[in-house]
């Protein structure tokens, strides 16, 4: 062929670029089905709940969403008008759209209520997701959370004097050390003997459940005498976190929201950049493919149980240092907090964005459906809590529809 024939056909496409531009769409697609699904799991849940409560009262279901929207502060956001915020370390003050004042505004209130209870859930969600990336079901959340609280309120209660700092973060760093010491046994029975970690966790929750018990029951050797309940003694001022928005006499936000935040950062960087987080996905994809690449499948068995462990007993530390700063044996024997953390890295789908807004919604139901925020005329606030737990049981059932949503949407997309 001659110069002036070759130059009239039609260049090769770059063959490397098409199936790179294939996998990228692919990978979007995936990704936007990913966060579609636990919407829409979110929304078929709170549907069937609207049925329920149209059933149950004859009242129209808006109504009480609304109602606990609006219990549970996030009408706040909508509530724009002209205020002014101090800065820190400063006199100086600034415009800012919203009031903070919550004295002025009980949207203010009920937000920072709902923003402490997302500060727990979030990190027990995590303690949950983790060990989903690995393949294993931490069940055991709940009795990692009360063992940072037990050992937060031992330290808390004591070394009076000491920098307020350093008593801080002595408690947040040991009730987390007991949390992932907990969840490391096992770990360590799962990578050793095989002990299937559903069992070894609730057997571990028992066992700190009944010891927490012993240790604060009448006569218990660090019940609080002087009380005559069945309690511990109360963290002392300078072990307490500080608050940064609201009264602290009213139990305003403290700064352990900030520490949620960062867990979750923390979180998705452990598992994205650094080899830990590659050897605990890749055991959770499939360990015996892991093993046979040369990953210790039985280190990282250990080390995500522990790590699980780790943000539930950060969670039962920043609880007890922040706002409830005791903890007495009825606490220890009717807290769920660990339970609800399952329901929220289902729907957070393990990731740490969805773990964070996943943490927010339930944080909001508990909130808004608690007896003090719910109108008795649209729902009975004695039912309550029963919503809630309905719309948390319809998320979790409905969590397994999400391979569903998302073969329906490519199947929408193919068409």
């Amino acid at each position: 062929m001659t110069d002036e024939e070759t130059s009239d056909v039609p260049s090769e496409p770059n063959s490397p670029a098409e199936p790179s531009g294939f996998i990228d769409r692919y990978t979007l697609s995936q990704r936007a089905a990913g966060l579609i699904a636990p919407v829409i799991t979110a929304g078929i849940a709170f549907l069937l709940g609207g049925v329920v409560i149209l059933a149950s009262t004859g009242k129209a279901p808006w109504g009480v969403y609304a109602e606990i929207f609006k219990g549970a502060g996030l009408s706040w956001f909508f509530e724009v008008g002209n205020y002014r915020i101090g800065l820190p370390w400063s006199d100086a003050t600034v415009w800012f759209p919203w009031n903070v004042n919550d004295i002025e505004s009980q949207a203010a209130t009920n937000l920072q209520q709902t923003l402490i209870t997302t500060t727990t859930l979030m990190l027990t969600g995590l303690a949950v997701a983790f060990a989903f990336r690995c393949g294993l079901f931490n069940i055991g959340g709940q009795g990692q959370y009360l063992s940072g609280a037990i050992l937060a309120v031992i330290i808390g209660s004591n070394l009076d004097g000491l920098s307020p700092f350093l008593h801080v973060t002595l408690a947040l760093v040991l009730g987390t050390l007991a949390g992932a010491l907990i969840a490391g046994i096992a770990g360590y029975l799962k990578a050793t003997v095989g002990a299937h970690e559903v069992i070894s966790t609730i057997m571990l929750n028992w066992i700190v459940i009944w010891v927490g018990v012993f240790l604060f029951t009448l006569g218990g050797p660090l019940q609080n005498e002087a009380t005559g309940s069945p309690i511990s003694h109360d963290v002392v001022e300078g072990a307490k976190l500080p608050v940064f928005w609201g009264d602290p006499l009213l139990q305003g936000l403290h700064i352990g929201f900030f520490i949620a935040l960062a867990a979750l950062v923390v979180y998705w960087a452990i598992l994205n950049r650094t080899t830990l987080g590659y050897g605990v996905r890749a055991v959770g994809f499939n360990p015996e493919a892991a093993r046979y690449g040369g990953i210790n499948v039985s280190r990282n068995y250990f080390l995500a149980m522990a790590v699980s462990g780790a943000f539930a007993g950060l969670a039962g530390a920043i609880d007890i240092l922040g706002w409830q700063f005791r903890i007495s044996q009825g606490d220890i024997l009717t807290s769920s907090v660990g339970f609800v953390g399952i329901a929220v890295a289902l729907l957070g789908r393990n990731t740490a964005i969805g773990v964070g807004l996943g943490a927010l919604l339930f944080g909001s139901l508990l909130t808004g459906t608690s007896t003090r925020n719910l109108d008795p005329e649209i729902f009975k606030p004695e039912l309550a809590s029963n919503l809630t737990l309905l719309i948390q049981g319809l998320i979790v059932l409905f969590v397994g529809a999400d391979v569903l949503v998302v073969w329906l949407i490519a199947k929408a997309r193919r068409k």
